[in-house]
């Protein structure tokens, strides 16, 4: 029984000192899906878009934002102006 209690104890010590394991940090806002738009309505509803790369970029729209394939995800309103 002793050496049962001590393999148990060794395997939960084992499995909490490797921690968590972690999902990959996805982008913060809403992701572009596939398939991705071809064509979009004409319209002024302005986005932030975080690109696949690193960096944002300011797009008109979210179908806008969506239809280039260098952007991963956006969020509503304009990219904020850095000084």
């Amino acid at each position: 029984m002793r050496t049962l209690l001590v393999a148990v104890a060794a395997i939960i010590l084992t499995a909490c000192a490797n921690g968590p394991v972690s999902e990959p940090a996805s982008p913060p806002g809403t992701a572009c899906t596939d398939p991705r738009p071809q064509v979009c309505t004409m319209e002024y509803n302005p986005v932030c878009a975080t690109l696949a790369a690193g960096g944002s970029k300011q797009y008109a729209s979210p179908c806008n934002a969506c239809a280039d394939d260098a952007v991963s995800a956006y969020l509503q309103g304009p990219c904020p102006v850095e000084e």
